[in-house]
């Protein structure tokens, strides 16, 4: 059976544990035509943009 040699400290512990290599927020863009803001490399939801072309079309 794998047992640890020596204690790991709190710090060590705690370090492992902490959430700092996480990302805080996803990247967010404005929408070339609309100016909302959306996940990056997505459709539009406002618009149904994707790289300046229509891709769903929308009812005004």
């Amino acid at each position: 059976m794998a047992v640890p040699k020596k204690k790991v400290s709190k710090a060590r512990r705690d370090k492992r544990r902490s959430n700092v290599w996480k990302l805080e927020l996803p990247g967010m863009t404005k929408c070339p035509k609309c100016g909302e803001y959306n996940l990056a490399h997505r459709v539009c939801k406002a618009c149904g943009s994707y790289n300046g072309k229509e891709v769903i079309k929308q009812d005004a």
